[in-house]
Order: C-alpha cells, then sequence, then structure tokens
C-alpha cells in the first residue's frame, strides 16, 4: 500500500498532538496535524496543488461546535443525486469538512473521532461522507485497522451502533421525499432565499446578495416559511437540509495551517 499520509483535525492541542505523535511511530504513516476546520482545508488544497493529498483524515465529531450541538440529519440521496456540496459558514465544523473532503478531494477517506456513541450523529458522519466513527479512547492498533480498512473502501462502525444508525438512515430516506416536495413548490427566488437561510445569512445580508430591497427579502422570507409549512428559520433549514438543499457559497476566511509532523502551532 506504501506509506500513509494522515491528516489529525482537532481543537483539542493535547489530543491532537498525542495521536499525531503515537501515529507517526509507525513505519508506514506520515502524519500532520490541523487545529480548526479552516486550517484543514488548507492543508488539503496545498497537499493537493504539490500532488501529495492526504489518504485519511482523522476529524474530531466536536470540531467547531460545542459537545452538546445534535447536527441534523438530512436523507442521504443516492449516488446519481449527489451534487457538490458548496462552502458554508466560515467556521467549518467537523461534519462540514467531512462533506468538503466528499465533494473536492476525491480518494481521501475522513473517519471521524467521537468522545461517546451517538447512532444519530454517526449516521449524520456516514451521510456526509465519513468511512468511520471510532471511539476517541479505543487503542492505537485498533484505529491503524480503521485507517487501513477504509483505504480498501470498508466502512468501520462500532458494533453497538449498527442497528441504530441502520433505523436513523431509513428514517431519513423516509422523510426525504415530502422535504423535496414542499422544496420544489417554492418558486427559483424563493428556493435561492433558502439556500442564502441555510447559509446562516440574515435578512440584510440577503438583500445585499440577491440585489433586494430587505421588505422584498422578507416577503420571499415569509412565503418560504409558508409554503413549507414551519414557523421558523430553523425548522426551515432543518427541511432543507433534509432535502439536500445546500447553502449559497460563501467567502471562507483563512485559517491557521501547520504542515509539520505530529504538531499543531
Amino acid at each position: 500500500m506504501g506509506r500513509i499520509r494522515v491528516l489529525v483535525v482537532d481543537d483539542h492541542r493535547i489530543f491532537a498532538e498525542s495521536l499525531a505523535a503515537a501515529l507517526a511511530a509507525e513505519s508506514d504513516v506520515d502524519v500532520s496535524a490541523a487545529g480548526s476546520g479552516p486550517a484543514a482545508q488548507r492543508c488539503l488544497d496545498r497537499a493537493a496543488v504539490d500532488g501529495r493529498r492526504y489518504d485519511v483524515l482523522l476529524v474530531d465529531a466536536d470540531l467547531g461546535t460545542g459537545p452538546r450541538d445534535r447536527p441534523q440529519l438530512a436523507a442521504v440521496p443516492p449516488l446519481s443525486e449527489q451534487r457538490r456540496v458548496e462552502p458554508r459558514d466560515p467556521v467549518i465544523d467537523g461534519l462540514a469538512l467531512v462533506e468538503r473532503v466528499r465533494a473536492e478531494h476525491l480518494g481521501t477517506r475522513t473517519v471521524v473521532l467521537a468522545e461517546r456513541d451517538d447512532p444519530h450523529r454517526a449516521a449524520c458522519a456516514l451521510q456526509a461522507g465519513a468511512s468511520g466513527w471510532v471511539a476517541k479512547d479505543c487503542s492505537l492498533s485498533r484505529l491503524l485497522a480503521v485507517v487501513r480498512g477504509v483505504l480498501r473502501d470498508e466502512t468501520h462502525l462500532p458494533p453497538a451502533l449498527l442497528t441504530g444508525v441502520l433505523r436513523e438512515l431509513t428514517a431519513a430516506r423516509r422523510h426525504r421525499t415530502e422535504s423535496e416536495q414542499l422544496v420544489e413548490s417554492l418558486t427559483p427566488r424563493e428556493q435561492e432565499v433558502l439556500r442564502c437561510m441555510v447559509a446562516g445569512l440574515g435578512r440584510k445580508a440577503v438583500a445585499e446578495r440577491l440585489f433586494l430591497s430587505p421588505h422584498t427579502v422578507r416577503t420571499h422570507m415569509q412565503n418560504v416559511l409558508g409554503k413549507l409549512g414551519v414557523h421558523s428559520t430553523l425548522a426551515a433549514v432543518a427541511l432543507a437540509r433534509r432535502a439536500g438543499v445546500g447553502p449559497v457559497e460563501l467567502v471562507p476566511s483563512a485559517g491557521d495551517v501547520v504542515e509539520r509532523r505530529g504538531q499543531l502551532s
């Protein structure tokens, strides 16, 4: 298989440096570390330009979020319907990073590292494009087995999570059709406004982006909520994500990047 290039992405410095150092001791592993989503994106882009892409990303499940944050599980589209994932908010959380890797860095596998087992979050990770979900307190030998396994196109989940993850994914598929039909009832302009809402843009920002008056944007937003049958922007965004609606492209902010072996800065 040759040497395996691994990028550890975690905003907990001690954990990231310890894991990177442990992996670096393996004779067939080259490892770097990044302390944030934007930093990881810069690492990935630089490696692609240099023709030295990473083989596996080990991504913290709680990267850029609070440990109690609960992601919204969207329906999993068939491969034929999968679209390029557009950049969302400059603060890139773990699942957003996984989505970007799937869309922009073909051939790179991602494994999510989690502090606790959670079928919902694991299902979200698989949907985003992850090839594995591993507990942070697993043994190094187990982690290495997963890293080598995903490079053989295997999917790795703890056995205790399998039933729950399958239940989550099945429910997501069941709700996908209804959500898609509601989104399709929107006019093209309303769908554009919805994508701005998914990106987290407020009324003024949407107005500036679409060259509309704030009053017109307010009307469009009210129409979107009414047609989707929801009463808040958060509910509209959740429904849009279930239907596979992505955010409008935002200009990402620069992040610090480290390419040192086994270290963060």
